[in-house]
């Protein structure tokens, strides 16, 4: 990784004696422009890896697994050469990087064309006025189930105070189930009807087991605080985290600094990310770290828990005992009293300067509301999910090139499905919705099946106003929603037969994803697209394409040499590639 932060201007300001605006550019240039960091990763299927000693692909990154971290800090700027290594199309995306004015990196199915076998693509993208803890995966091809998920850290700027005494390390901690059969045979059926076998900790199998070759462990010194980065990158499987005679300071999550609470276990729900404290204060010794699955059907979900070790130096004692129990994995009265507890920290600032709750909920008009029905159907015999009755058809052209180039002609029709009730019958069909530019978006999630759910936002987090079972209707904006503390974040749960209601303000154009977080629900087709269209072309209110964009669908791919890492950022004012050549205009279903 090489990390360069320019300074010649600051140099020509010194040689002119002009000490004053030496300061005044440094500030720019650590404050507005970030560091440009630029990363080279090659992907591609390892079948020695065997994290549960079976014989089964593993996809990596840089020959790792989980893959690298990305350690940046706020306004700075990636360069991410991806080299495709597998033997299919492959795309990344980076959950909860809100990408501002930039939807053409956000590395999804309707955003970007895939990156073939055998070649590379560079995403450039900043992160720009973002905090915290989050996590990056493979999008297509249900590839997340086969591994390429690695952390993301966004660290504060210097200038920014910390609500908490620094600690001592940080670690983070990717944790997931896990299929036995490998990801390729499981999307044969799009995953339905497979049940996850293990639960694992960074890509290493429990403790516990003898079948684990490896497993996970942290060391620590007696007296000293530590920074857990927690991120469930399962595929299904909310769990309940916990750590041996251990309570845990919940800090932030996916961004935002929390109001501190004191937890004996946390549930993380796929796709969400938290960092917690935990001081190390007990006699030194080995301690479980434990995550077992919520609302799953097991004899014993001690069977299927992720297990590793807390360690403190110096220490001889081995583990032993029961692992640490948990709530009841059923016990929702739990489950709700905790996430309702989870709210954001008014007066700390994150990734300004000025407190996170400057900009609030508490006196808004709303411009619209989407109540989004998640239900399963039958199409044609096949199992899918669906939102109000839609079930989301993949077209061969993404939506943001048709979108910029043929304003979404032939490809999509925008606004053709209902966002407040359900059709009569399930269809199958690219589904595109309109949002209001700098307008309130009230979106209310509505859970029929019998398991958790997530959802997730691309390039918003949104404000988590309110948690329920049973109906939604509009009198529990007055009864139930929090609209003084809610906590901001990128993915929510939604409960069995419950309903999740967030707020969004929708100031970032682009083309973005709403989506299950659950991987058999997202790629069987459980998913929309928001459209946020501002009509100024000035690229300060949206990017225009990048200038290696790749083409495919209805557009004649333009050949391009092959991609090397780039020495300089992106200059801001490369023109956009030209509207591509068009050949006939045709939807078709790609596979993942």
């Amino acid at each position: 990784m090489v990390r360069k932060i320019y300074r010649h201007r600051e140099i020509a300001a010194l040689t002119g004696g002009k000490w004053w605006l030496v300061c005044c550019m440094a500030l720019c240039t650590v404050v507005v422009t970030g560091e440009e960091i630029f990363l080279e990763w090659h992907v591609k299927i390892n079948d020695a890896i065997k994290p549960v000693s079976e014989n089964q692909p593993v996809i990596t990154i840089n020959d790792l697994f989980p893959g690298p971290l990305i350690n940046a800090t706020t306004n700075d700027n990636l360069h991410i050469n991806v080299y495709n290594e597998m033997d299919e199309p492959l795309l990344m995306t980076w959950n909860g990087i809100q990408q501002r004015l930039n939807s053409w990196q956000d590395g999804v199915s309707g955003t970007n064309c895939p990156i073939q076998p055998g070649s590379n693509w560079t995403y450039v993208f900043q992160m720009k006025d973002q905090i915290g803890s989050f996590f990056y995966f493979p999008s297509i091809n249900f590839q997340r189930g086969g591994g390429g998920f690695g952390p993301i850290r966004i660290n504060n700027r210097v200038v920014i105070n910390v609500p908490f005494p620094k600690p001592e390390q940080e670690f983070d901690l990717l944790i997931g189930d896990w299929y036995q059969q490998s990801f390729k045979d499981v999307r044969v059926n799009g995953g339905y009807g497979y049940l996850t076998d293990w639960i694992l900790m960074n890509g290493k199998g429990p403790f516990i087991d003898p079948l684990t070759g490896a497993y996970e462990s942290f060391n620590v010194s007696q007296g000293k605080s530590y920074r857990f980065r927690i991120s469930n990158v399962g595929n299904m499987w909310s769990f309940n985290f916990r750590i041996q005679n251990h309570t845990m300071l919940l800090v932030e999550t996916e961004g935002s600094y929390t109001n501190q609470i004191t937890l004996n276990s946390l549930d993380v729900h796929v796709g969400q990310s938290y960092s917690v404290l935990v001081a190390a204060n007990q006699i030194p010794g080995d301690y479980y770290i434990v995550a077992t699955p919520k609302w799953v059907n097991l004899t014993n979900p001690n069977a299927t828990a992720a297990v590793g070790l807390l360690h403190y130096d110096n220490s001889n004692t081995t583990v032993n005992g029961l692992l640490p129990t948990g709530p009841d994995p059923f016990d929702i009265g739990f489950s709700l009293d905790q996430a309702r507890s989870i709210t954001w920290n008014l007066t700390a600032g994150a990734a300004r300067p000025n407190p996170q709750g400057t900009f609030n909920v508490s006196n808004v008009t709303l411009s619209q509301t989407f109540v989004l029905r998640q239900s399963f159907a039958l199409i044609n015999g096949t199992p899918r999910y669906t939102v109000n009755n839609v079930t989301y058809l993949t077209t061969h052209t993404p939506l943001k090139l048709a979108d910029y180039y043929l304003n979404g002609s032939g490809i999509y029709d925008l606004d053709a499905f209902p966002v407040h009730s359900s059709l009569p019958g399930a269809v199958k069909a690219p589904f595109v919705v309109s949002g209001t530019h700098k307008g309130w978006l009230e979106i209310v999630f509505i859970n029929v099946l019998d398991t958790i759910d997530s959802w997730h936002l691309d390039g918003y987090g949104f404000f988590v106003v309110g948690f329920g079972v049973g109906d939604w209707t509009p009198e529990v904006r007055v009864t139930t929603y929090n609209f003084v503390d809610p906590v901001v974040r990128s993915t929510v749960q939604v409960y069995p037969k419950g309903w999740t209601a967030v707020y969004v303000y929708l100031d970032n154009p682009g083309m973005w994803n709403l989506r299950s977080q659950n991987l058999i629900h997202w790629y069987l087709g459980q998913e929309l697209y928001i459209r946020v269209f501002d009509p100024d072309l000035n690229p300060a209110k949206e990017k225009p394409p990048p200038d290696n964009l790749l083409f495919c669908g209805v557009f004649e791919p333009p050949t391009y040499p092959p991609a090397t890492p780039t020495p300089n950022p992106v200059p801001d004012s490369a023109p956009p590639p030209p509207p591509p050549s068009s050949a006939a205009v045709n939807i078709s279903h790609i596979g993942w």
